[in-house]
């Protein structure tokens, strides 16, 4: 049996991936006075005095939406919001295995941007943050300002940050290995959506030179002279001022020569990038080719052209980029200290959290990123996102170092577990 016809057993098999399991013990139906009415007026009421306590009498905490309106579903497009909810079903399940996080799909039949803020705002008081995820752009940026200026929970777009965080983290350590700095490299990026935008504005945060990055959209390299950018899309127009200092024009081949450092995030297929381009990049280039589900050129033949490091968005090549690297623990930390925001420093600190690790057990050429099963980089995560929330002063709780590790690392453990339980009691079928 092939891996597709598997994915479409399983999800039939199982109806979905996830369900609401009590997390209260009921001894007897007696029980119910207390949980339910007539007593579950006593938290209402302190609630209705003091909102910020919903935090400690519900799980409000702990709770994410997983926004979608289905324009921009993982390479497949615009397949909408029915198509999308396996999709967002399966972020829900990886949120909470590797974060400990209660995550719900939030399908919205609109394609309006207008309308998509305004039914998030609506159901905000049920969430302890908004994770907006595969809404086309240049939509998605204004959904997530929009959403950003009017609430106080976190909200943040996966495909943006979350792609930066990681991406950000296997750049870390590349260059660590390829003995270059951040601040003097050559970067490329082929790819001008939402992921790619945000990868730019973070490595510029983390201490990349704009002058010597290069941004090529579908038409060509980004700079001043190019006249076919509309007003409206003020993130290309920001980029076009502040990269390409030497002013190249034309396409990815020229935007590549000479360069240290190229990420592709771009359409899937394998000839999105050739391999003589590589072969006229720096000493030692390093090529994230990172389109989903077929990278935009094959990790063996970017070595035979050279590339000393590659990575791609798959699993099954070393230095997989993805981001459940990232969000289940940055989300993890977002909530354990009620965050208000996720701030690119956030982020930035959570990259380097991720580098640290992998670091530590030995970074090499097929290994710059942790893999899903180290459990562990997920709870260090979350302790060094919630650190520097609590430093930037977005943070409502302000914890020890050591308690944010255990309550971080129990949280989780307590999902594995729970898991674990219900497959060795045969509720839940192997």
């Amino acid at each position: 049996m092939g891996r597709e016809e598997e994915a479409l057993l399983v999800h039939s098999l199982c109806r979905g991936k996830i369900e609401i399991v009590p997390k209260c013990p009921i001894r007897s139906f007696d029980d119910f006075s207390v949980l339910y009415t007539p007593y579950v007026a006593e938290p209402c009421k302190r609630i209705f005095e003091e909102p910020e306590r919903v935090f400690e009498y519900t799980n409000r905490a702990n709770t994410v939406a997983i926004v979608t309106d289905g324009t921009r579903v993982l390479g497949l497009g615009d397949i909408g919001p029915l198509a999308a909810l396996p999709v967002m079903e399966g972020k829900a399940l990886l949120f909470k295995y590797l974060g400990g996080v209660d995550a719900f799909p939030i399908a919205v039949d609109t394609k309006d941007g207008e309308e998509l803020v305004h039914v998030v705002r609506l159901i905000a008081p049920s969430f302890g943050g908004v994770n907006l995820e595969d809404i086309e752009s240049p939509k998605c940026f204004d959904v997530l300002e929009k959403l950003r200026q009017g609430l106080s929970i976190p909200v943040w777009h996966d495909d943006q940050q979350g792609t930066a965080s990681v991406t950000l983290a296997g750049l870390i350590n590349a260059l660590k290995i390829v003995k270059k700095d951040i601040r003097n490299v050559g970067i490329t990026l082929i790819g001008a959506g939402a992921a790619n935008i945000c990868v730019a504005r973070i490595l510029m945060k983390a201490g990349a030179d704009p002058k010597r990055m290069i941004v090529v959209d579908s038409r060509g390299i980004l700079n001043m002279r190019r006249g076919d950018i509309p007003v409206w899309h003020r993130q290309k127009r920001e980029l076009c001022a502040i990269t390409n200092g030497e002013g190249r024009d034309g396409g990815p081949d020229v935007a590549l020569r000479g360069q240290d450092v190229l990420i592709a995030l771009s359409k899937p297929g394998p000839d999105g990038v050739k391999g003589e381009w590589i072969e006229g990049m720096a000493r030692d280039p390093i090529v994230f080719a990172c389109a989903n589900p077929v990278p935009e050129i094959w990790p063996e033949e970017a070595r035979r052209a050279g590339a000393r490091i590659v990575a791609t968005g798959r699993s099954d090549f070393p230095n997989q980029i993805n981001n459940a690297l990232g969000f289940p623990g940055i989300f993890r930390g977002a909530l354990d200290v009620r965050a208000k925001t996720i701030t690119d420093e956030m982020c930035i600190a959570a990259a380097f959290e991720l580098a640290k690790f992998a670091e530590e057990r030995g970074i090499r050429e097929d290994y710059i990123v942790p893999t899903f099963d180290e459990a562990e980089v997920f709870v260090r995560e979350a302790v060094a996102v919630a650190k520097k929330a609590m430093e930037q002063n977005v943070a409502r709780l302000r914890l020890a170092q050591k308690e944010l590790y255990e309550m971080a690392k129990q949280t989780i453990e307590r999902a594995r577990a729970e898991l674990g339980l219900l497959m060795e009691k045969g509720i839940v079928r192997a």
